[in-house]
């Protein structure tokens, strides 16, 4: 019992449940001991600890520990906590006990060591995860709840499909990595982990999602699913070369369509997609310091993406509203969460000693060692996006953009309910999310400026240093040239009220014009068919009301069918009888 409770995700579990029955006042609270220990008991456990238990002749690995699954279960549980932290003033239990369920399948994925325990936890995240979309309680985030739980579930379907064919291959259910060659089950299963990850075109869900999540389970929603998805290629599929253009992709992609959408929620959930391009590139480059740079931007990104969902979310709380043309001059009424933003901003954006800095350097100097010169200029475009879209123009329209200068879709100022001044009204928010806002910005520092407490835990022994004169002269011959031209074309960037048009407009309609005409055709056939059993049972009801004038069809329209009807007397003595018999044959035998 006791091995049991220092497994992190149990200890979640058993969290989730006591939600359910603790009170109101001290539920946020007993909230934040759950990650707590589960942090502890990471950093008390030696490397290559493990628990087993037989089931159906496999040997399930609940837990197992290593230097990859503790930098991953340790960020997890971090995030826990700061989460927990912002959400305090939220007494929403269902959204508490989803939120640590959510916790707890990120930490079991990370922690399982066969593919049995890995999906249970898997499809755990899904479900938990939705109703923090659901939680929301308006139309738009039910439609996109469920659209997000249907994706995942396809994932689900087909990475346990994978996981099946893998199973009858090789008659283990161990996690171990795939050699570069396809097969079915190994394509399944990467195909499975990529809706998770948002690979394009899979990807839709994320910008889809988080922006309709409620406002501290969106800082959740940022942290778990798609890192916990980049630990299982980093464990899975390392060197496979095809991930090196999938996640180029992945970076351009999505740093192109943040610096075009309207919504701050949009905006971040698209620099998510790409951020995690960097990652997916660093698995298919496969080196040891490209491992290490994968492990070290999840834990990164995590914290400084998690600080930027924090800071949108406090906007959207003080202000009630979402989009940057509905925003501005808010920077001398909410100037912490500005500073904090920019925390956030800047790490993302690379700049040296933030933490952002620390690992999207190693990530391109991997792919320059590698002689992936292409890759490298690549990561470094998708970078100067980053500093653009979130760490220039969403805060510069958002805060310090003069306030009614957005313009609707017809050129016209945007005309919302705002006071005399043209600015939105701000309520404070809660200490708590400032708090939890301060230490996410702490850690983003603390590690920008000490990389070695991070590099020191990686998978492989690392002697890289961020801090050479290159790589500092590298990074601001990036971003300066950047914000000057950001600042020529924050006109033609200036936003206007719009719906950004994603790649699933390519299938959304389509297949719900596919699905209508389905369930037409389908309905038609039912409908078709419950019509002919509806006219066979009235001709057979009509035939069988007078069976007796089969017997002489001379007289039938003479007889009545009641008067062929046995009495009831008979029909029982004819029952009993049949019993009697029965009763005698079984007794004499």
């Amino acid at each position: 019992m006791i091995e049991l409770l220092q497994n992190p995700a149990l200890l979640l579990l058993l969290g989730a449940m006591l939600m359910g029955v603790l009170p109101r006042l001290i539920r946020g609270w007993a909230f934040l001991l759950f990650p707590a220990l589960s942090l502890v008991f990471l950093w008390t456990l030696p490397d290559g600890y493990s628990f087993r238990i037989p089931f159906a002749g496999y040997d399930l690995v609940l837990f197992q520990l290593d230097a990859l699954s503790r930098i991953f279960g340790t960020i997890f549980s971090i995030v826990g906590i700061v989460g927990g932290i912002y959400a305090l003033h939220n007494q929403d239990r269902t959204q508490q006990i989803n939120a640590l369920l959510y916790a707890a399948g990120a930490l079991g994925v990370t922690l399982a060591g066969d593919y049995f325990t890995l999906f249970i936890y898997w499809e755990l995240m899904a479900v938990s995860s939705t109703y923090l979309i659901w939680a929301r309680r308006n139309r738009e985030s039910d439609a996109a709840g469920m659209r997000y739980l249907m994706m995942h579930f396809m994932g689900g379907g087909i990475l346990f499909a994978g996981i099946l064919l893998h199973i009858s291959e090789t008659g283990s259910t161990s996690l171990s990595a795939f050699p570069y060659e396809f097969s079915p089950a190994s394509l399944l299963i990467l195909l499975g982990i990529s809706v998770n990850a948002a690979v394009p075109p899979l990807h839709a869900w994320l910008s889809d999602g988080y922006p309709k999540a409620t406002i501290t389970g969106a800082v959740f929603m940022s942290a778990l699913t798609t890192k916990s998805a980049i630990y299982l290629m980093i464990r899975l599929y390392p060197g496979w070369e095809l991930l090196v253009i999938v996640g180029l992709v992945m970076a351009l992609y999505g740093a192109v369509l943040a610096l075009i959408a309207d919504d701050i929620r949009e905006i971040l959930a698209f620099s998510i997609i790409s951020q995690l391009g960097y990652m997916v590139t660093a698995v298919g480059i496969g080196s040891e310091m490209a491992i290490n740079g994968a492990a070290t931007h999840a834990f990164s990104h995590i914290l400084y993406k998690s600080l930027l969902f924090m800071a949108a979310g406090g906007l959207i709380y003080a202000t009630g509203r979402s989009r940057l043309s509905e925003l501005g001059g808010l920077a001398s009424k909410m100037k912490l969460v500005l500073i904090l933003y920019m925390v956030g901003g800047a790490s993302i954006s690379g700049v040296p000693l933030f933490n952002g800095f620390i690992s999207k350097s190693m990530i391109i100097s991997a792919a320059g060692e590698a002689h992936y010169d292409w890759a490298m200029l690549s990561l470094m475009l998708a970078s100067l996006g980053s500093f653009l879209h979130t760490g220039l123009k969403l805060p510069y329209f958002a805060w310090i953009a003069p306030a009614g200068s957005a313009k609707d879709q017809t050129g016209s100022v945007a005309a919302t309910s705002r006071n005399g001044s043209g600015e939105p009204e701000v309520k404070p928010i809660p200490w708590n999310m400032n708090l939890a806002m301060i230490l996410g910005a702490g850690l983003c520092i603390l590690f920008g400026v000490y990389p070695f407490l991070l590099y020191s835990q990686l998978p492989f022994a690392s002697s890289y240093n961020p801090f050479t004169l290159y790589h500092v002269v590298e990074t601001i011959q990036l971003l300066v040239p950047g914000f000057f031209v950001f600042w020529l074309l924050k006109g033609w960037l200036a936003e206007k009220r719009s719906i950004t048009l994603d790649f699933d407009w390519f299938y959304r309609k389509p297949l719900l014009r596919l699905a209508n005409g389905l369930l037409f055709l389908v309905g038609g056939i039912f409908g078709w068919c419950a019509d002919a059993i509806a006219d066979l049972a009235a001709n057979l009801s009509r035939a069988f009301e007078n069976p007796m004038k089969w017997l002489n069809p001379f007289r039938a329209h003479g007889f009545e069918s009641n008067s062929y009807s046995p009495a009831m007397g008979t029909a029982m003595g004819f029952v009993l009888f049949v019993f009697v018999v029965l009763g005698l044959f079984l007794v004499l035998n």
